[in-house]
């Protein structure tokens, strides 16, 4: 009979599975220690809890992602814009909105299946095969067929296809980065630890998801599917929101105020038609022609074609931009999350500092001392060692042990030269009790006698076996006070320290381990995951532009401070958070902790997306970066995500908004830099529509007032809204960036898109626009001038394209920006200009839109007119740049 499955888990047992004897977690799996289970007890525990894989992400059905794109209150009232240009009979119109809407609707449908994605690339880290014990045999079975109380048999190079408690472990070192952020491989252990270890520290623990670097062990299966580690980010990510850009926010409300004034006004303006005894239908074709003139149909495509322009721009400075509101949102957060290894740092071991026993500095370079056999200390620092060199010279092996050999070859040492020179005889392997490793050597050309003895370890073991310690004045005795002293003051500026120890003998001795006796230490290496040369320059540019950078990783909080104040993202007071202490905080001792502080160790994926929420709460718009599983919720949490090309996992990439493909932090200030410029060119464009659009309602809505005739058909509103404001509208966007733009500070999260006095100068600047179009229509009215609507359609377009050329910044005069710095932007004025003069002069086109030739005087009059409101908004710029009006400096422009 199968035995029923155990219904005790960790949380319900009295400690977590790390920090329970193996024995005891074997006996509470009801399993065997050396059989391993029977195919009945897994048969009978695969019906109870399932198969190893995780969960699939909720889909939602095709209609319902598509309805959902046209929710958004902007693209309802341009549906209601292409219903009016329907009713006023102009299909063409009615074909171009439904289009932009339509286009819109396509992209935000292709961005709902990121999270489906990412999901699968969970799924693809499960390992493929697993090896088992089952029924006292040894066999390989799919890994989702694993069930708890499985005995699994771990070997370099696997995928842990489980969460495993190990019951042996033999030199076993796993790669946790992915999942703990840890940069090096982790030794296993077959004790317990503490049970309030964090997830980087539960070393009797192998987890589903993490690759095995060295060694071989032996575990009983503990969790499977979404109730491992891996499975926990996996629900993490498939519950977490993707959070709204700053753009889309501000737009959404732009929308909204949008709507409401739109209908607002043609109530008014209908109602006050009516009771003055206005015909009802010139009334209604009025109300009509206002809310046709009041919607700005470019504005998807606009921002749209800004974006995508920008995302192309941002792949030739190595980011892809997978979501296009990400590169504006960059240009908005207020604090960047990263992880620090490989994105940070370079993810790989470099020896930093090497010192003698007493502390005193040893450079390298000149490390001449030699030993009694003949080799120099540079050599015995690659020698004690298992990398193996590739036939192209590359080094594959441990990564501490990788750092030796570099630093060695660093300094004029052939590696395969010198393990030819010095073949190895004995090896005593490095275990997590002994926390050393010893190779014993003979000189192969026989020029030294007897045998030379190499050991490296941790210094705590190292110097109980040493005798004597080199120092700059030579050999002396060894003084362990003064060495741990030295060891420890280089642990807390977050280095890895090794003790590097030698000695040699006549014969080999018997037994082996003799030759770890009686060792004279040669010096301490201290080993660093160095940060990238360009980081430092890019986390100073960010504070520049006013922005936050904090580090948040899965390290030890002594090497998490180490890097960040090389990289000047703290000082030296500066308090290191761990996860420990942050699960100890509730939310709201969080919320007054995240404003101050700067970096984060020893955290898990919970406390990731924790950190982001926290900080969102406070109204920042939070950019995360990361490479590994454990950053994933975090990821796609954040208002935006970042993830890491070339040494991320496929989990991160799909989760994130954008990708380095150069896996580079400094590449984000390129992001930032593109992200504000692009915000700054929308910007231009709603100042520019919006005010356009105001002249056009202030036109209809004062001539019925002042007594004069309709001055606009519903068609030459039209030709406004997609030709003239559009071409314009879109050369805007390749508007370049302003001086100083990354000296200024982000966005205020809340602040409107009308701040700083968008909204003041739409207003007057439209209400000119239009008194200057009804001036010329009452003038040329009082002179019987049969081409009045001509001329007042002429002089409000030829208005328009004024306004975008003095627009292109809100404080720098055109002299100053150059005509021909923007040739789109000259391209499109001169196009449209030469379209007016089509609609103007060519019959075909003057019988659609109902316009009448004009003398050149009347046309240059049109000209002049316009000209006034191209003067009018320089003359705006010196009122800004000298006194500050509408809050807006020269800092900000």
């Amino acid at each position: 009979m199968p035995r029923p499955v155990p219904l005790v888990t960790p949380r319900e047992s009295a400690l977590p599975w790390h920090a329970q004897a193996a024995d005891t977690v074997v006996a509470t799996l009801d399993s065997h220690a050396e059989h391993g289970l029977t195919s009945d007890d897994v048969l009978a525990r695969r019906a109870r809890v399932g198969e190893n894989v995780l969960a699939a992400t909720r889909r939602r059905r095709v209609d319902r992602l598509i309805l959902a794109q046209f929710r958004d209150v902007m693209v309802l009232v341009l549906l209601g814009a292409a219903l009016i240009a329907g009713v006023l009979g102009e299909p063409e119109d009615t074909i171009a909105i439904l289009a932009i809407v339509i286009l819109n609707a396509l992209l935000g449908f292709v961005q709902e299946f990121r999270a489906e994605r990412a999901m699968a690339a969970l799924g693809a880290l499960s390992a493929p095969a697993a090896r088992v014990r089952r029924n006292g045999k040894d066999e390989t079975v799919p890994a989702s067929a694993l069930v708890p109380g499985d005995l699994v048999l771990l070997e370099a190079g696997q995928i842990v296809p489980a969460d495993v408690r190990l019951l042996t472990a033999h030199a076993l070192r796993v790669e946790e980065a992915a999942l703990t952020g840890e940069s090096q491989p982790v030794t296993k252990q077959q004790t317990p630890v503490g049970g309030d270890a964090p997830l980087g520290d539960q070393f009797s623990m192998a987890f589903k998801g993490t690759i095995v670097s060295a060694g071989r062990g032996c575990g009983v299966v503990v969790a499977t599917g979404a109730r491992t580690q891996l499975g926990r980010i996996a629900t993490l990510l498939e519950e977490t929101d993707d959070a709204r850009s700053p753009l889309q926010q501000r737009l959404a409300a732009f929308g909204r105020q949008l709507a409401l004034l739109v209908i607002g006004l043609c109530v008014v303006i209908f109602a006050a038609g009516l009771l003055r005894g206005e015909p009802l239908g010139l009334m209604f074709m009025t109300a009509l022609s206002l809310a046709v003139a009041a919607i700005p149909e470019a504005l998807p495509a606009v921002i749209t074609v800004s974006l995508a322009l920008g995302a192309r721009r941002m792949v030739r400075r190595e980011a892809l931009i997978r979501r296009l509101p990400a590169v504006e949102t960059l240009g908005s957060v207020t604090y960047i999350c990263s992880d620090k290894t490989g994105t940070l740092t370079e993810n790989r071991m470099r020896v930093d500092s090497v010192r003698w026993g007493d502390g005193v500095h040893i450079d390298v370079a000149q490390w001449s001392h030699e030993h009694d056999t003949g080799i120099r200390p540079t050599e015995l620092l690659a020698l004690c060692n298992d990398v193996v060199q590739q036939p192209d010279g590359s080094l594959v092996g441990d990564p501490t042990e990788t750092a030796l050999v570099e630093a060695a070859r660093h300094h004029g040492v052939d590696y395969e030269t010198l393990t030819r020179q010095w073949p190895r005889l004995e090896e005593i392997p490095f275990t997590s009790e002994r926390a050393r490793m010893t190779t014993v050597h003979r000189r192969a050309d026989g020029n030294a006698e007897g045998v030379l003895v190499c050991s490296k370890g941790a210094p705590e073991r190292m110097i109980r076996d040493c005798t004597h310690m080199h120092t700059a004045q030579g050999l002396v005795p060894i003084d362990a006070d003064r060495v741990m002293d030295t060891a420890d003051g280089m642990a807390a500026a977050g280095l890895r320290v090794l003790a590097l120890a030698t000695r040699t003998m006549p014969t080999m001795p018997s037994p082996l381990d003799a030759v770890e006796r009686e060792l004279h230490l040669l010096a301490l290496i201290g080993l660093l995951d160095p940060p990238r040369a360009e980081a430092q320059e890019a986390v100073r540019v960010c504070q520049r532009a006013g922005i936050h950078v904090v580090m948040i990783t899965g390290d030890h909080p002594a090497t998490a401070r180490a890097i960040a104040q090389r990289l000047g993202i703290a000082g030296p007071e500066d308090d290191v958070l761990t996860g420990a202490a942050l699960l100890a905080l509730d939310d709201e001792a969080l919320a007054e902790r995240v404003s101050r502080t700067r970096v984060y160790a020893r955290v898990t994926p919970d406390d990731k997306v924790r950190l982001v929420q926290a900080l969102q709460a406070q109204g920042e718009f939070v950019a995360m970066t990361g490479d590994g599983v454990n950053d994933a919720p975090a990821l796609q949490g954040a208002n935006i995500g970042v993830a890491m090309g070339r040494g991320g996992t496929d989990v991160a990439r799909e989760a994130a908004h954008m990708v380095l493909l150069d896996d580079n932090f400094a590449t984000i200030v390129n992001a930032v830099r593109e992200g504000r410029r692009i915000y700054d060119n929308i910007r231009r464009f709603v100042r520019f529509v919006l005010s356009t659009n105001a002249g056009e309602i202030w036109t209809l809505f004062l001539a019925p007032l002042i007594g004069l005739p309709l001055p606009l058909l519903p068609i030459h509103i039209l030709w406004m809204n997609l030709v003239t404001d559009g071409l314009p509208g879109l050369a805007l966007s390749a508007e370049r960036e302003e001086p100083g733009v990354m000296e200024r500070p982000p966005r205020p999260p809340k602040e409107s898109l009308f701040a700083h006095g968008l909204w003041q100068h739409a207003v007057w600047v439209g209400l000119l626009m239009a008194l200057l179009a009804l001036g010329t229509q009452a003038w040329a009215l009082h002179h019987n001038n049969p081409r009045w609507q001509t001329m007042t359609f002429t002089v409000l377009t030829l208005s328009q394209l004024a306004h975008v050329l003095a627009i292109r910044s809100e404080t720098r005069s055109m002299l100053a920006i150059g005509w021909r710095s923007n040739p789109a932007l000259l391209g499109a004025v001169l196009l449209t200009t030469a379209l007016q003069l089509l609609v103007i002069y060519h019959p075909g086109m003057a019988g659609i839109f109902r316009a009448a030739p004009l003398t050149l005087f009347e046309f240059l009059l049109c000209v002049g007119i316009s000209a006034l409101v191209f003067v009018a908004v320089e003359v705006e710029k010196v009122f800004i740049r000298h006194w500050g009006w509408y809050g807006t400096t020269a800092r900000r422009t």
